[in-house]
């Protein structure tokens, strides 16, 4: 691909991203984006088929992979249960209230059946991102700690609680005050702890 051509898809799709952030993820059109970018609507679809395309494209290129390394940061698989959970909390905490279109997108991916055919097209098996955490939980239920279940519903009980903690953040930017703290974080990490220990 040429550098102008590479130099236009980054800027669709950062003004894709910042779209999502500023207006929200039902407020993105390809309309809309070829307009913001100044370019035709027909240059977009060359790259992308449709919305959802181009949603699934930044989703696995532009997020999966910072949110990854962002949640990873000094964690370690051999930590102790609690430790290990606090550490990837608060990562995902961090990330995503500084990410709101990378959040949008997750949100936007776990209720979309066209993230999994994304992820069959491009041959994504799971464990292939987040490779630490599926150890962590594993040793974890080897240990005899937490139950021996299959590793989305671990992720449902343990990691779903963050992103809706993480939704009522962003609904309190614009109240009066913002409940969702890194204490309150950690308060609630510890009740899912002790929820899911044996």
């Amino acid at each position: 691909m040429r550098p102008k051509n590479l130099a236009k898809e980054e800027a669709i799709r950062l003004i894709a991203l910042q779209i999502i952030s500023e207006e929200g993820l039902e407020n993105l059109s390809m309309q809309k984006l070829a307009k913001a970018a100044n370019i035709s609507p027909r240059t977009i679809y060359i790259k992308y088929e449709n919305k959802e395309d181009l949603l699934i494209k930044l989703f696995i290129d532009e997020v999966l992979g910072k949110y990854e390394k962002a949640i990873l940061e000094n964690f370690d698989p051999k930590m102790a249960f609690a430790d290990g959970m606090k550490r990837l909390w608060l990562n995902t905490f961090h990330y995503l209230r500084n990410n709101k279109p990378a959040f949008s997108l997750i949100r936007y991916g776990k209720s979309s059946p066209l993230l999994n055919k994304a992820f069959q097209d491009k041959n994504i098996q799971q464990g292939a991102f987040f490779a630490p955490i599926h150890t962590f939980l594993k040793t974890n239920v080897q240990a005899g700690l937490i139950p021996d279940l299959p590793h989305d519903v671990h992720s449902a009980l343990l990691f779903s609680p963050i992103q809706d903690l993480v939704a009522e953040y962003f609904d309190h930017l614009d109240r009066p005050v913002q409940i969702i703290t890194e204490k309150v974080i950690l308060t609630s990490c510890e009740i899912v702890i002790k929820g899911i220990l044996k």
